[in-house]
């Protein structure tokens, strides 16, 4: 099967897809405006308008599906990749399968009317929507029908299962690391403010990415604050990033806006204790007693929760294990592409 995989070249989340892919037999092309150095194809940005290169690039992709013959055009983030491959497609036979992340529809729709029309228009022009969780299909819903869907996460890959915690025992003082950078939408500095008191007693040790584009107001916050027992950590390979991960005790994230996170479904994995914001696109990870939770923006709910792990010698062996049967029934990543690729050869058959 020849794929024609169209998103961000710059997102790892792209280039684990790719290699995955191509392990299970696929021929792939990956195009791509932004550029980076993986294996893809760089459409030519055009002009000083970054919201414009993705319509100006519909002839360049209408070349290089011809060219390159696919057998099905696989386009991620709707608004952006989805609407430019369902205009390069009109009037074509290939099937477009478009996968969402997230943004793209619980953000990008209610930014404009423009906005709103290409996600819309890439929705209904699909012969498949993949999402990677229920709560985001049905809210894509709402925006238009669709005609064939499959709901999967992007999981974790079954060789870092090695990198399961091998003692349950908490650190002294506990061990958390936030893994989302720093923009607004993680709600970062609100950790922060929240869990300030526990650093100063030294309870407990932060572990931050050192980028996104908040990061340097981020570090200038710490600074002025002077909080204790604050880390950082910079961009490392996946398997280094596996193994750093599972050092801690603890996974927390307080983000305003997600859809099963990958990150999330990665700590579940490695045996940390999840603690998360309450908002409905991870509901599907955490019910059931999942990961402790907190609404979003109480910083006294979110101290009291990670303030009670810190003296508690309650291991929490019942949620690790519901945790890892999850991961291990719905997220493989291996499983989760093999979804991916029977989808298509469905499409493929049905055209």
């Amino acid at each position: 099967m020849r794929l024609l995989v169209l998103g961000d070249s710059r997102s790892f989340h792209i280039e684990r897809y790719l290699v995955e892919l191509r392990k299970q037999h696929c021929e792939v092309l990956v195009a791509s405006i932004e550029a980076v150095k993986i294996d893809y194809y760089q459409l030519r940005w055009r002009g000083p308008i970054r919201k414009l290169h993705y319509l100006l690039a519909v002839r360049e992709l209408r070349e290089l599906i011809e060219k390159f013959e696919p057998d099905v055009v696989d386009a991620h983030y709707a608004s952006g990749y989805g609407h430019m491959a369902a205009a390069a497609l009109k009037n074509s036979a290939i099937p477009l399968v478009v996968q969402l992340w997230g943004s793209d529809i619980l953000v990008v729709p209610h930014k404009s009317f423009l906005h709103k029309r290409k996600v819309v228009k890439a929705l209904r022009e699909a012969d498949a929507v993949v999402a990677d969780s229920q709560f985001l299909l049905d809210e894509a819903r709402k925006f238009a029908s669709i005609k064939k869907t499959l709901v999967e996460p992007f999981g974790i890959e079954r060789r870092y299962m090695d990198f399961h915690k091998n003692s349950y025992t908490f650190s002294s003082p506990l061990k958390i690391i936030v893994p989302r950078p720093h923009e607004k939408v993680y709600n970062n500095a609100f950790i922060l403010e929240a869990l300030g008191p526990l650093l100063k007693t030294r309870q407990l040790t932060l572990t931050f990415p050192n980028f996104g584009s908040l990061a340097i107001e981020f570090k200038w916050s710490i600074k002025n604050a002077g909080h204790p027992g604050i880390n950082f950590y910079e961009k490392m390979d996946r398997e280094s990033f596996m193994r750093f991960m599972s050092e801690h005790d603890v996974y927390l994230s307080a983000a305003l806006s997600d859809s099963s996170p990958a990150s999330l479904i990665e700590a579940m994995a490695l045996g940390l204790i999840p603690v998360a914001a309450k908002i409905p696109g991870i509901e599907e990870w955490t019910k059931d007693s999942g990961a402790l939770t907190f609404d979003i923006n109480d910083a006294k709910g979110l101290q009291d929760t990670i303030s009670a792990i810190a003296s508690s010698k309650d291991k929490k062996m019942q949620m690790r294990k519901r945790n890892l049967d999850r991961v291990m029934a719905r997220g493989m990543f291996e499983n989760n592409v093999a979804a991916r690729i029977n989808l298509m050869k469905q499409l493929i058959a049905d055209s």
